[in-house]
C-alpha cells in the first residue's frame, strides 16, 4: 500500500541561483508552491515526486528584475503561470524526472540527501529531503541576454536549483 505525504511549506524552500555580470551570484525563491509523494515505504525508493511553483511567487528581493522574470523575456507569468516536475525514477541518491517551465519539458537529474523521518511533538510523521540540480536556462526558452560594454554576459545560461523539502505523513 502506497503512502502519500503533502509539503509542509513552513519548513520547506525553493531557490535558485544565477551568475550576474559573471562575478556575483543572485538567489531567487518561489514563496507559493506545492509538493506530494507517493511511497511504497520509508526508504522512497521509487516514489513518485510531484512539484509545483507559481511563477507569480518568484523573489530575489528586486522588486524591477522580479517584474522582469515574470515577462516574456524570462517565464511569461501570464501565460504559463507555474513551472512543474514530475519523477520518473528515484534510487535514494539520484531523482530523475521530467521540469517544465514555460511551454518546454525536459529531463533533469537531481542530486538528492534523505535526511531521514521524525515524529514531531504533535504526532506527525516528517520526512525531509534536500535535493540540488543545474539546468541551462535556454534550454527552457528563458533566452533573455545582454552584453555589457566590457563584454561580459549579464545573466549567466547556468542556473543552480535548490529544493530544501519536509513532507508530511498524510
Amino acid at each position: 500500500m502506497k503512502t502519500n505525504w503533502k509539503v509542509d511549506p513552513s519548513h520547506s524552500e525553493i531557490e535558485f541561483k544565477v551568475k550576474h555580470m559573471m562575478i556575483s551570484t543572485v538567489t531567487g525563491s518561489f514563496s507559493e508552491f506545492d509538493a506530494d509523494v507517493e511511497a511504497a515505504d520509508e526508504t522512497f525508493k521509487n516514489a513518485q515526486f510531484t512539484f509545483s511553483a507559481k511563477i507569480d511567487s518568484i523573489s530575489t528581493r528586486n522588486d524591477d528584475r522580479d517584474t522582469h522574470l515574470k515577462s516574456d523575456d524570462f517565464f511569461n507569468a501570464e501565460k504559463f503561470p507555474k513551472l512543474t516536475f514530475q519523477s520518473k525514477s528515484y534510487d535514494g541518491e539520484k531523482m530523475v524526472g521530467d521540469l517544465t517551465i514555460r511551454d518546454v519539458t525536459k529531463e533533469i537529474t537531481l542530486d538528492v540527501d534523505f535526511n531521514g523521518i521524525v515524529e514531531d511533538p504533535y504526532g506527525q510523521t516528517k520526512a525531509g529531503f534536500e535535493a540540488t540540480g543545474t539546468i541551462n536556462r535556454k534550454d527552457f526558452n528563458l533566452n533573455w541576454s545582454a552584453v555589457t560594454e566590457a563584454g561580459n554576459i549579464v545573466v549567466s545560461d547556468k542556473v543552480k536549483l535548490i529544493a530544501n523539502l519536509q513532507f508530511v505523513k498524510q
